[in-house]
């Protein structure tokens, strides 16, 4: 095991994925929990939210300035993802749905309720490129008035959601998680990752990422376990074009190859919320941490979310 201030090497198989030389940049601080990194292609800069100050912040990669967008809205966003037109697909815990920021800045709401009855605060969220959303529904967001509004669940309790756009049909997908949250597919799309960070609210304790072969009908079977945090819980993870997965952890980021096998770490000095790959080469992996945004340059590649 190698271990210097920024980095752990677990597996020597780490080693093509990092550079023990490379610092790690703190981009921005001022926040109070930052989530939902996105990174834009067309506009190279970075959006992320400050859950409980209802802000969403771009950051520019050309200039490095900082400014507000959507903010102060009752939104609280949360995860973000990009869907297949470049478009901005989001989850936000204060009016409880999944909505998409259209070309022209219009916002549309994509899911808000399933039978009849109002979501928890939707979490993560992700697009298969049949077009098909996938979305995560904790309660972190009606839990109290800090990361939304406080309210009693509707549901009979916290799942995963598929959405089709086409026709707004909305499937559960998953009834037996704690806490599901974080989520990313395999790279051909056959395997549906999903982390439960139960531990952070159960005495279950729940605080790993488990792996479902996706059927063709689009359903889930299987569960297993994939990894176990070492430290505290999974929240957010994507993954790189070699199969590796790259999630939150409380002590910085993990990498586990596609095996399961947990490669090495990078360590950032606040607990870290959810990742993110970006920049022209897709090889900038940019990490939300507390108060904080980071970034780091590494010698990998993050898979297309086209």
């Amino acid at each position: 095991m190698t271990k210097t201030t920024n980095y752990e090497i677990r597996d020597e198989r780490f080693k093509r994925g990092i550079k023990l030389d490379e610092p790690i940049e703190q981009i921005w601080t001022g926040g109070k929990w930052t989530e939902g990194p996105v990174y834009s292609p067309a506009f190279r800069c970075l959006i992320w939210s400050d859950i409980p100050n209802d802000r969403r912040l771009r950051w520019d990669e050309l200039t490095g300035e900082v400014g507000d967008i959507r903010s102060g809205l009752g939104c609280y966003t949360n995860g973000s993802t990009l869907d297949r037109q470049g478009r901005i697909v989001a989850c936000e815990h204060g009016t409880r749905s999944v909505t998409r920021i259209e070309h022209d800045g219009s916002i549309t709401t994509l899911a808000s309720h399933f039978e009849g009855k109002r979501f928890n605060s939707p979490n993560d969220v992700i697009v298969r490129s049949d077009d098909t959303i996938w979305f995560s529904d904790p309660a972190y967001g009606i839990e109290s008035d800090y990361e939304g509004f406080q309210a009693e669940p509707e549901l009979d309790g916290e799942h995963v959601y598929r959405l089709d756009p086409g026709t707004g049909d909305i499937t559960q997908v998953t009834s037996d998680f704690a806490c599901p949250n974080g989520l990313a597919f395999s790279l051909d799309e056959q395997t549906f990752y999903i982390a439960d960070s139960g531990g952070t609210r159960y005495a279950s304790g729940e605080h790993h990422i488990r792996a479902f072969p996706i059927g063709t009908d689009g359903a889930l079977s299987g569960g297993d376990v994939f990894a176990e945090c070492e430290e505290g819980v999974f929240d957010g993870f994507r993954l790189d074009t070699q199969g590796r997965v790259w999630t939150s952890a409380r002590d910085g980021v993990h990498c586990y190859h596609p095996d399961g096998t947990l490669l090495g770490k990078i360590f950032i000095p606040e607990e870290v919320s959810n990742v993110c790959f970006g920049s022209p080469k897709r090889n900038r992996l940019f990490i939300t941490a507390s108060t904080s945004v980071y970034a780091v340059l590494l010698p990998t590649t993050g898979a297309s979310l086209f």
